[in-house]
């Protein structure tokens, strides 16, 4: 499934979407009762291991068919070879502008899931400076950055003057500040999706909608995401305003939905979808991602996501506004198969390669 097949043509840069970021090896414990506590030894019911941190971005979007670049330090340990595999042997991600790094071991993250949140513990080093060297990205339709309050990427503006589409996400502003000026690439950003907590904070604005209306001052495009209530955007070139309720389901493990949300409505995007249904189809990937272990081996593929739309309109009793809300997906869904395509997911081991 290439969901940019129609728009294909010859002189297209060779990548759809380009990205630069820290891989981390993440290892997630789910099943747990309650937080750790402190004192106490807790057992978890369930575990799997996979690639995390930027490549949860770039997982999700190589599954929804996107030509993918990434441009990441791994370590010269094994589960730096682990991540490396899993990212250009499973999932056809180009990792010709990243690099091995002698001597630098893997980024790990425990994830602890519980009760649809979790808790995360981290550890690694900076790589060396210039490794990978993101200074001159490849030329790419769209890429997705992370923006830090007061340490602009020089990649950003490069990109943009080339013509890449920028869509940027930002994490918590530890300094207190939440100041926007401090955002100096969101000038080259055309979208900007930060979560509704982040942008009330950024603007001052008592509520997740308006703060998305006043965000638009400074982006061509505001998403907010709105947890369980869904997510709500504005597009300031158009005037158009769009709110998708979030789809309920039963989270196993909640580890990189963002990034999932952000790739699929990435995704529509560059396919020229209508706001609305690209808000939908963001939720949806993310809603289907939480039910597996792991960030990016949860990220959900095409067969998923058909899967999904035959089985939620054969339930009795569907609300026909709610299914009408999904009806774009009639004409990209790939017909029903009887193997699925055959997606990695989350191992226990690292070293153990259970069923593909």
């Amino acid at each position: 499934m290439d969901p940019l097949a129609a728009l294909r043509a010859p002189g297209d840069p060779p990548w759809d979407v380009y990205l630069t970021g820290t891989v981390f090896l993440d290892i997630v414990f789910t099943g747990l009762d309650s937080a750790p506590v402190r004192g106490t030894e807790s057992w978890a019911r369930g575990m799997g291991s996979s690639p995390g941190g930027i490549a949860n971005m770039a997982a999700a979007l190589a599954r929804l068919g996107l030509l993918t670049s990434l441009a990441a330090a791994f370590g010269d340990d094994h589960y730096g070879e682990y991540c490396w595999d899993a990212l250009e042997q499973g999932e056809g991600i180009d990792l010709s502008p990243s690099r091995t790094v002698p001597g630098w071991h893997s980024p790990v993250t425990v994830s602890m899931a519980y009760e649809g949140e979790r808790t995360m513990v981290s550890h690694g080093h900076e790589p060396p400076p210039g490794e990978p060297a993101p200074d001159c990205p490849p030329r790419a339709r769209a890429a997705v950055a992370s923006l830090t309050p007061g340490r602009p990427a020089p990649w950003i503006a490069q990109a943009a003057r080339h013509g890449t589409r920028i869509f940027a996400d930002v994490g918590w502003d530890d300094t207190g500040a939440w100041d926007l000026a401090g955002l100096a690439d969101l000038r080259h950003c055309e979208a900007f999706l930060p979560n509704a907590e982040e942008a009330m904070r950024y603007t001052r604005a008592g509520c997740p909608r308006a703060a998305a209306h006043a965000l638009t001052e400074h982006v061509p495009l505001a998403v907010v995401t709105l947890g369980a209530e869904g997510a709500y955007a504005v597009d300031r070139r158009t005037g158009e305003a769009a709110e998708v309720p979030a789809i309920a389901v039963e989270a196993l493990d909640p580890t990189g939905a963002g990034d999932v949300f952000v790739a699929g409505f990435v995704t529509g995007t560059l396919a020229g979808w209508p706001l609305a249904d690209r808000l939908a189809f963001a939720g949806l990937t993310a809603a289907l991602s939480v039910q597996e272990f792991g960030g990016s081996l949860s990220a959900p593929g095409w067969a998923e996501i058909g899967s999904w739309w035959r089985k939620v309109q054969s339930v009795p009793g569907q609300d026909p506004t709610a299914l009408r809300r999904y009806a774009f997906l009639d004409g990209l869904v790939p017909e029903e198969q009887s193997r699925p395509w055959p997606l990695r997911r989350a191992v226990p081991t690292i070293g153990f390669r259970g069923p593909a």
